[in-house]
């Protein structure tokens, strides 16, 4: 029996991993610590590593992990920006889960917008102290308005589905824009009609939004493509909602455009130095974070834990695949979610001809 290392295990990991594991025929040994180069060595003995988000997959790591025998990293999570491929490659197989559920992150990414925009969990908290002013709870209609999607993958264009049943205009950004002929979705609300995805550049998304909804991966192109200069073109009081990954927006420019007012409000998933503090119980603590302390000052910043994603059916889905890929490892059949140094990069791989990076 395959014996599989699991780090950051919540307890919600735990109940749909057991759940699957017999099937698949896999020991799980789960560990509540983050994987880092102090964390690693725990993995000795295992056939595989399972990873998450917020784990350090640095030099180190890969090579600790190699040297221990194990041939593959399996990330139950789609982005893979915490990897370091170039080490990886020819060392240790990486597979992800593409996509567990774009569902839950656009239909989430749509409940920040309403919440944001309706002040509904300021509502929530004044009528728990019988508090029923509606002072200062004045949004506005969402009808008519333009929300520019930034990525156009599987989330992006499930959140457009979402978006159109408001009767929004919809524009979007993607530096490999999705051929329309194949994705084509069509709606009809309050008399407007749209079949096709509006691709524009991201300084022109900037100009015409009044929402920004971020749904790409972080790359080297992408970080802090929120920044003091696209902030600058942005509409004076935008709405800016990330359920992407935290580094796509510069923090500190952010605080700024709050500041100004130029940024009318802020609804974030997710931030660029959460892995030390997102998923855990810091309330009796003083949080160390001066930007993150600071966001949570303003009455118009929202700021869930990376939540996202967590919907009993993409939990379910993570482990699937998860526990699919890692069979398919250990059987020697193509790996259909493996990611490597070129596929990362987007250059010419070997995966296609032979289905397998290296």
């Amino acid at each position: 029996m395959k014996k599989i290392s699991f780090f950051d295990a919540k307890p919600y990991d735990k109940v749909c991993f057991d759940k699957m594991k017999s099937q698949f025929g896999f020991e799980i040994e789960y560990f509540d610590t983050k994987l880092n180069e102090h964390s690693v060595q725990l993995a000795a003995g295992s056939d595989a590593v399972c990873a998450f988000v917020n784990d350090t997959l640095d030099k180190p790591v890969i090579e600790a992990i190699a040297n221990q025998g194990i041939g593959i990293i399996a990330m139950r999570c789609a982005g893979y920006n915490n990897v370091d491929f170039e080490t990886a490659y020819g060392k240790v197989h990486v597979v992800r889960v593409p996509a567990y559920s774009p569902y839950a992150v656009a239909e989430f990414a749509m409940g920040l917008i309403l919440c944001l925009n309706r002040k509904i969990q300021h509502a929530y908290n004044r009528t728990r102290e019988f508090n029923f002013s509606l002072n200062g709870l004045t949004g506005f209609d969402l009808r008519g308005k333009t929300i520019g999607v930034v990525g156009t993958g599987k989330i992006g264009r499930v959140f457009m589905e979402v978006c159109s049943g408001f009767g929004v205009n919809l524009v979007a950004y993607d530096p490999y824009p999705v051929e329309n002929s194949g994705i084509h979705y069509e709606y009809e609300a309050f008399g407007r009609q749209q079949k096709e995805i509006h691709y524009v550049s991201f300084d022109e998304l900037c100009k015409m939004s009044d929402i920004i909804s971020l749904h790409c991966p972080l790359t080297k192109e992408s970080h802090y493509l929120i920044n003091k200069k696209s902030i600058e073109l942005m509409k004076d009081g935008v709405y800016i909602i990330n359920t992407s990954r935290g580094a796509l927006i510069n923090s500190e420019d952010l605080v700024e455009g709050l500041k100004s007012k130029k940024i009318g409000a802020a609804a974030l998933d997710v931030y660029e130095e959460e892995s030390d503090i997102f998923y855990e119980d810091f309330s009796n603590q003083i949080i160390q974070d001066d930007i993150l302390a600071r966001l949570l000052t303003f009455p118009n910043v929202l700021i869930t834990s990376h939540q996202a994603y967590l919907t009993n059916e993409a939990l379910g889905n993570i482990a699937e695949t998860t526990l699919t890929n890692l069979k398919d490892f250990f059987a020697g059949t193509p790996l259909a979610n493996e990611v490597c140094y070129h596929c990362s990069k987007n250059t010419e791989c070997k995966k296609q001809a032979q289905g397998r990076c290296f």
